[in-house]
């Protein structure tokens, strides 16, 4: 599917959002996701969201700006009112995008950033968003060796891929904390999904590039209508490795951990694909488990 064909069905769908709900916010987030997902971001929802009452939102929304190209032109302006902001989450997502800035631009950011207290977890991606943009080292932690989980799984692969999980406009605001989706909303669930459980490559697939079009989870059908963002370009394939290994064995789901290894496989396979994964289409190449 064409950018010229999702953004108008986009549209649609956002002028049929009853702007009531309190989940109406997080809605237009997944919009402004998936505009972004096409290369074609929204700009003027871009700038509303930014101004969105949740924070959670905000902060999205400022990853939106990290991820965007030469598109927005007034980039680091809008870093600049971002790390302004009271919320401590939404100046720590300003640190990280100004990391990547060249230095006379990224600088002045950070350093506005840094005018209101950090709280530790700030504190660190301060340290390093200065240490990046300043071409040093960032000093390294030893790492500590976690317990396994069931089905050996360690806590430390859980926990990162609950992390992710959760991060603001990830998988949580539309598939839910608990993973059972928003029916409502046409967002369909990861808990006891075959989908989810099934093929590790089907499932790697519709990660990396997004999925679009009617789709059947659980016995029952949603539309389809608002395509799910692809995020090869936002997850590297440790990430996307344990993000999914989370959703595989959280929500009542057990199912074998996916490996970094076969995610950069897969990357590597479909690289030339463009557009969005229909449901169809994966089921062709592979065939849902009884």
């Amino acid at each position: 599917h064409s950018a010229e064909e999702v953004l108008p069905k986009l549209k649609n769908w956002i002028n049929k959002l009853d702007k009531s709900s309190p989940q109406y916010e997080k809605l237009l987030l997944e919009a402004l996701w998936v505009s972004w997902g096409l290369n074609k971001v929204d700009q003027p929802l871009l700038r509303q969201l930014l101004k969105a009452k949740d924070f959670h939102v905000r902060a999205a929304a400022v990853e939106v700006i990290r991820f965007s190209g030469t598109e927005l032109t007034d980039k680091e302006a809008l870093l600049m009112s971002a790390a302004k902001d009271n919320s401590p989450r939404v100046r720590q997502e300003a640190i990280a995008a100004a990391s990547w800035l060249k230095k006379e631009k990224g600088l002045p950011i950070l350093m506005e950033a840094g005018k209101k207290s950090l709280d530790s977890g700030m504190n660190l991606s301060y340290i390093t968003a200065m240490a990046h943009i300043n071409d040093r080292a960032v000093p390294k932690k030893k790492e500590v060796k976690s317990k396994s989980v069931v089905n050996g799984i360690s806590t430390a692969t859980m926990q990162k891929g609950k992390a992710i999980y959760m991060r603001d406009g990830y998988c949580g605001t539309c598939h839910q904390p608990d993973g059972k989706g928003l029916t409502a909303s046409g967002f369909p669930p990861l808990a006891l999904s075959k989908w989810v459980v099934g093929s590790e490559e089907r499932l790697i697939k519709i990660v990396l590039k997004g999925i679009y079009g009617p789709i059947e989870v659980n016995g029952k059908k949603y539309p389809g209508q608002v395509p799910m963002t692809p995020y090869e370009g936002m997850l590297d394939d440790e990430e996307v490795a344990s993000v999914l290994t989370y959703v595989r064995n959280a929500f009542g789901n057990k199912a074998p951990a996916v490996t970094a290894q076969k995610v950069k496989q897969v990357r590597a396979a479909i690289k030339t694909k463009t557009g969005f994964y229909k449901p169809d289409e994966l089921l062709t190449q592979h065939p849902m488990e009884k």
